[in-house]
């Protein structure tokens, strides 16, 4: 269970959010902060995974509690803030270490399900991962803080735009539009409409692989990873 303290003024937002966490899956909410005081307090009482921490505190920010927090030395905490979009710019200057996420409030259940359900999915993976995979744990810090603010086109879900990221990252080498569907149990054109996507958006780097006679075949990595070129067209 990935233990949960939910840091929030407002007493009725705060039970809110509660009852949205304690809904999904995996998660548990070990405690209820209401300043940045009492937030680090119970950080070193209740040892929580989790952060769901709004960015407005009466006595000092959330940006402050997560320098606290980092400073203190505790057992690893990650952190899901809560701001305003205005404030979007600031809270972006301070991700870092294990800020993985944030939510622009008002947000509804849906949003922070899809949240907490990508940093499940995350830790799950960084669980399987040796230290000698640290690119590949970069990497999922970097899927999961772009899946935090961006508008997907219409017809494109967050899993699936994960599932496809998920495959590219763990193949090893780039892939072809075909190999990502069988990969992920989709249709052809569902994979090349994400792989399209994710090129456009400067995430995934399209290739053209020359091999026998005929059409280059298109292949696709993650940018900044070092992967191994995946076979040419007629080779074993």
């Amino acid at each position: 269970m990935i233990r949960t303290l939910i840091v929030d003024d407002d007493f009725r937002v705060a039970d809110l959010h509660r009852a949205y966490v304690e809904k999904i899956p995996g998660f548990i909410v070990v405690g209820q902060a209401g300043s940045g005081a009492e937030a680090l307090r119970m950080v070193t009482t209740t040892r929580p995974d989790l952060l769901l921490l709004d960015i407005y505190l009466p006595d000092i920010s959330g940006l402050e509690v997560m320098r606290a927090v980092r400073e203190a030395g505790v057992a690893r905490v990650d952190i899901i803030a809560i701001t305003a979009a205005r404030d979007v710019e600031s809270l972006r200057a301070a991700m870092h270490g294990g800020v993985v996420h944030y939510l622009i409030k008002p947000f509804r259940f849906t949003a922070l399900q899809e949240k907490l359900q990508s940093y499940a999915a995350m830790r799950s993976r960084l669980a399987q991962l040796s230290e000698a995979d640290q690119q590949a744990v970069d990497t999922l810090y970097h899927i999961l803080r772009q899946g935090g603010t961006e508008s997907l086109p219409k017809g494109l879900s967050r899993p699936t735009l994960d599932l496809v990221l998920r495959m590219l990252q763990e193949a090893g080498h780039d892939l072809t539009a075909t190999e990502v569907a069988d990969l992920g149990s989709l249709s052809r054109v569902t994979a090349r409409r994400y792989l399209d996507h994710l090129v456009h958006s400067g995430r995934v780097e399209l290739v053209m692989r020359y091999g026998s006679p005929g059409r280059p075949e298109h292949r696709y990595h993650l940018v900044g990873s070092t992967m191994l070129a995946g076979p040419t067209p007629g080779q074993a």
